[in-house]
């Protein structure tokens, strides 16, 4: 499994995404439902030392920062990833390359190449594995509300290996 670095949502738009993935269960696509909790991954690697949570606590009081989630995407080839995109404000642009940076000592091996600031897509992912003959009805689901409003409030470091979250701050 991976480590990551995530943003995490204030209580009402962590609510509409679990709606959209509820919704997309209920139409027997793979949502991340019931397990998951809604993020944007800011940087990842196969292993994040737990020593960087330190270091990235003079990001906290950056939070909380406004956010929108807005068009549906889809990643991948046969069988799709399904996202939002999180609209890209400097503030976040910054806190991400923020986040790569402080961390990067503390990642092994090196990040994976997509969370390279410049190479990173803000996304909150809905669905995985999406079989396209259900792309359609995915999208469908996935689109509404047209946009989601909302705030960042904090960051964790997902422990993949464990399965569990570190809040930082």
């Amino acid at each position: 499994m991976v480590h990551s670095v995530e943003l995490v949502f204030d209580p009402d738009t962590e609510s509409v995404v679990r709606g959209i993935w509820d919704a997309l269960r209920d139409a027997d696509i793979p949502s991340q439902a019931p397990a998951g909790r809604p993020h944007t991954t800011l940087t990842v690697a196969q292993h994040i030392d737990a020593q960087a949570e330190a270091v990235l606590q003079e990001l906290v009081d950056r939070f909380p920062l406004p956010c929108r989630l807005g068009p549906t995407l889809i990643f991948g080839r046969s069988a799709g990833v399904l996202a939002r995109l999180l609209i890209p404000t400097d503030e976040l642009l910054d806190m991400q390359a923020d986040v790569y940076r402080l961390c990067l000592p503390y990642m092994n091996p090196a990040p994976l190449p997509h969370a390279e600031p410049g190479q990173w897509t803000p996304h909150v992912t809905l669905a995985r594995r999406v079989a396209p003959a259900r792309l359609v009805t995915a999208v469908r689901i996935a689109g509404r509300p047209a946009e989601i409003v909302g705030r960042v409030t904090g960051l964790r470091h997902w422990d993949g290996d464990k399965r569990v979250e570190h809040l930082i701050g």
